[in-house]
């Protein structure tokens, strides 16, 4: 019995150079031209990658919303505040990281296009124009912090120093730099591509050298 090779689905190709098409669920696509048509098949290497946005200043939930509105996986880390008024006193929902928010997409000039289009959206941060990757190890350390609600506050950017990975309790698997400070043990969460970093309390965690 003859076998055939699996049938390859058909789409509309983005513009721009072959090399940068993807298709409309932002995959990457390896493009073969034929006499009727463009064929594609995604990519096995492709795989999401997190970069950070840089937003319009207080504009980062907006930002956020319309990213997830169409379609789009991002992630905007809060902590919560107390403010003080001579009346009364209010808890709000703070961006961690003010000015900025994450998003996760596979690399292509469509995807690319339609985050800096959306409303609010400044930039892609990073050295190259299209945004510096971020380790997903690096969100994932925010993201424990933030979901568990500990205690973090802002902390200068540090990115040199003895990294150790916290074992057991809340922070289970979370990695950064160990400090000693007013003795008490620190470990700073440092997001490299908008040099910027938290501190969370570990006293009484085990830690390990990375």
């Amino acid at each position: 019995m003859s076998t055939f090779p699996p049938k390859r689905r058909a789409i509309s190709l983005s513009s721009g150079t072959p090399e940068n098409w993807c298709d409309r669920e932002g995959g990457a696509v390896n493009t073969l031209v034929g006499t009727e048509n463009y064929t594609h098949s995604f990519s096995e290497s492709a795989q999401p990658i997190w970069y950070a946005v840089q937003t319009r200043s207080r504009h980062e939930k907006f930002v956020n919303h319309h990213l997830q509105m169409r379609g789009m996986s991002s992630y905007l880390p809060t902590i919560t505040k107390t403010h003080l008024w001579s009346d009364r006193r209010k808890k709000v929902e703070l961006p961690l990281f003010p000015g900025y928010l994450f998003i996760q997409l596979i690399p292509c000039n469509e995807w690319r296009v339609k985050v800096l289009r959306t409303p609010g959206v400044v930039r892609f941060v990073g050295c190259a124009p299209e945004g510096s990757a971020i380790p997903e190890e690096q969100i994932a350390s925010v993201r424990t912090i933030v979901d568990r609600n500990m205690t973090c506050v802002s902390h200068p950017f540090l990115e040199v120093g003895q990294r150790v990975r916290v074992r057991g309790g809340a922070l289970d698997g979370v990695e950064g730099i160990f400090l000693r400070r007013n003795s008490d043990d620190v470990l700073v969460i440092s997001v490299g591509a908008i040099h910027r970093s938290l501190a969370v309390s570990i006293q009484g965690y085990d830690i390990e050298p990375c």
